[in-house]
């Protein structure tokens, strides 16, 4: 089985549009896309993940 496609924050935050405080803030609320933080302290988010998270974020009926 094929590795997910792992994005770099900046991407994530360019596909999002948004800042990287606003980023911050939603994690702290548990509303961010899951991360993995790298051993150098790098974050990253899986496209699955990111894609998923996307879906949650639809309101029914939009």
């Amino acid at each position: 089985m094929a590795r997910p496609q792992m994005l770099k924050l900046p991407e994530v935050l360019d596909e999002i549009r948004m800042s990287r405080a606003a980023f911050d803030r939603m994690r702290a609320r548990g509303q961010a896309p899951r991360i993995h933080k790298l051993p150098n302290g790098q974050i990253r988010v899986s496209r699955t993940d990111l894609d998923a998270w996307w879906e949650s974020c639809e309101e029914p009926g939009a």
